[in-house]
């Protein structure tokens, strides 16, 4: 029985690099050795790759885990966490971690995020997310309009701007985030080596804030958190980056591919800047369910407001569009 087309994590389609696969396999017979108590080295490491301070940068498990770390020097109990509503599953779990207060903020028409009502839910909260771009529509908010956002936000308040996906979007529409930081200290960058560097079972995800707000965070820093094959499977990764390179824009390719069939085909597809597609179908969500569980696709349905369906590869994709046609 042929293995279902699971396209509902975001997962990057294609195994990891031959060098990375090997270099795992090389530190494999010392997994009864405790990794580094703090990952230090590996933070070098990433802080040289972006031209920053070391001081700068803060690691976890996966971005989830850095965003846990900030919400947890930045949230008081029963303090305002806000983010827009739909998003990524994970806040709501983090705000409850954390004891914070949910302050959901409805999506505009379109998958948007509605930064002016943000602006003003921020006033009675203690940290803010934007996820950029947007899972699950993929939306992109445009630089100046983000950069206003984050300087409305109060100094005390911590912004998280999520780009998981930022490595998804053309040079064109990605922002300077990391050179605000100088600007608006109380920004943290998150982005994470799990979707487009397809390292999503290693679990390393970074952060880069201001040094006072990278030292708090760190403070939740749990000890032995990342292995040493995640460390060496990203340290391997930075030095293949071309070839990973090579592999975003195939994706981006099957993603444009998709999208204009799956629009010919009479489907509403939202402009995706990531490696998924959102289908603004919330009256025909029971339908696309039962057409891609007849070809075999796993997605991501929200039932009532539409479909998120993850870029596979070749063989996957032309499974969405026959189920679709």
């Amino acid at each position: 029985m042929p293995q279902p087309h699971r396209l509902t994590l975001n997962e990057h389609p294609l195994p990891p690099l031959d060098s990375v696969a090997a270099e795992i396999a090389r530190h494999a017979a010392s997994v009864n050795r405790y990794p580094e108590f703090y990952p230090e080295r590996l933070r070098g490491i990433v802080a040289d790759w972006l031209g920053m301070p070391g001081e700068q940068v803060v690691l976890g498990a996966g971005s989830v885990g850095v965003a846990l770390q900030a919400l947890q020097a930045s949230v008081s109990a029963g303090g305002g966490l806000a983010y827009g509503w739909r998003n990524f599953d994970a806040y709501p779990l983090l705000a409850d971690m954390v004891g914070a207060r949910r302050v959901e903020v409805p999506l505009l028409p379109g998958g948007h995020q509605d930064l002016e009502a943000l602006a003003k839910a921020v006033q009675d909260a203690d940290a803010v997310i934007v996820c950029n771009p947007h899972n699950p529509t993929g939306r992109l908010v445009p630089g100046d309009e983000l950069k206003e956002f984050v300087a409305r936000v109060p100094e005390h308040v911590l912004v998280v701007l999520d780009e998981a996906y930022i490595e998804f979007v053309a040079p064109s529409g990605r922002t300077d985030s990391l050179g605000w930081i100088r600007e608006f200290p109380n920004l943290l960058v998150l982005r994470t080596f799990s979707k487009a560097w397809g390292l999503a079972n290693m679990r390393v995800g970074y952060g880069v804030t201001s040094p006072g707000w990278a030292e708090r965070i760190g403070r939740y820093q749990l000890p032995y958190a990342l292995s040493t094959l995640s460390a060496v499977a990203v340290e391997t990764s930075l030095r293949a980056q071309p070839e990973l390179e090579e592999r975003i824009a195939v994706i981006v390719g099957e993603r444009e591919r998709l999208s204009g069939g799956l629009a010919r085909g009479g489907w509403k597809v939202l402009p995706s800047h990531t490696n998924f597609l959102w289908l603004d179908e919330p009256e025909r969500t029971e339908d696309i369910r039962l057409a891609l569980e007849g070809e075999g696709v796993q997605a991501r349905f929200y039932d009532g407001e539409g479909v998120r369906v993850t870029v596979g590869d070749t063989d996957a994709n032309d499974s969405v569009l026959r189920a679709l046609a």
